[in-house]
């Protein structure tokens, strides 16, 4: 989860996440090269004396400040393109999982079940009670089997709202009147917090969405006493 002074991503906790954070460091040490380049060759145009009054073109140069730049793009769009095609890709979940975004609050159904859904509300912030956690905690939270494909479906009922886990690297418009589709592959027991994304009216700030990632014996015995 996010903590004080952390402006970095979150660890991550999904091989696709893995993924989007080795992208970012990637393309940040390929901006951080440029900036330095161009900064650098500002600073020397201020400071130099040198004047060619009769310069008109140069093509070499002009070549050379053409074919480089076309080359850096390709460094940052191939690992690009391959990530965008892995975040798409489904292979036999197994588990749907259907998130509701209302206002506001979020309902679950597990489609592969009988009965099993609910509503899952924010708790109001009790300060005798220092296990809670601030605007993040929720009544009922999504229990999710780890090491398994899971497919998530998400839809809204009223406005547009976001369903968002950063630390899974999953983040999906819940539109009204349709339904999207998106995948989780959590690779390691945890709690992992997430809110709405999307500005939703006066409580957006107030739905919180909280995963619990527990082995697959454990969720079966979940599911059985839920039923």
């Amino acid at each position: 989860m996010a903590t004080w002074s952390n402006f970095n991503l979150q660890n991550s906790a999904s091989p696709l996440m893995e993924q989007i954070i080795f992208f970012h460091d990637h393309t940040l040490i390929i901006l951080i090269m440029i900036t330095i380049l161009v900064g650098y060759l500002m600073i020397n145009l201020f400071f130099n004396k040198y004047i060619n009054r009769f310069l008109l073109e140069g093509q070499m140069i002009e070549l050379i400040w053409t074919i480089i730049p076309t080359i850096t793009l390709i460094f940052i769009a191939l690992p690009s393109l391959r990530l965008l095609y892995l975040l798409d890709e489904l292979n036999n979940p197994l588990i749907t999982l259907k998130s509701i975004g209302h206002q506001w609050y979020w309902s679950y159904e597990y489609s592969d079940f009988n009965n099993v859904e609910f509503d899952s509300y924010m708790i109001n912030y009790d300060k005798s009670n220092i296990n809670n956690f601030r605007l993040l905690d929720v009544d009922n939270r999504i229990i999710l089997p780890m090491n398994n494909q899971i497919r998530i479906m998400v839809t809204a009922t009223d406005v547009i709202h976001s369903w968002t886990i950063p630390s899974l690297g999953v983040k999906i418009d819940a539109n009204p009147g349709r339904l999207n589709q998106t995948n989780l592959f959590i690779n390691r027991p945890g709690i992992f917090f997430g809110q709405c994304s999307e500005i939703c009216g006066a409580n957006h700030s107030f739905m919180p969405i909280m995963i619990e990632s527990i082995s697959i014996k454990n969720f079966i015995n979940w599911i059985n006493n839920y039923s």
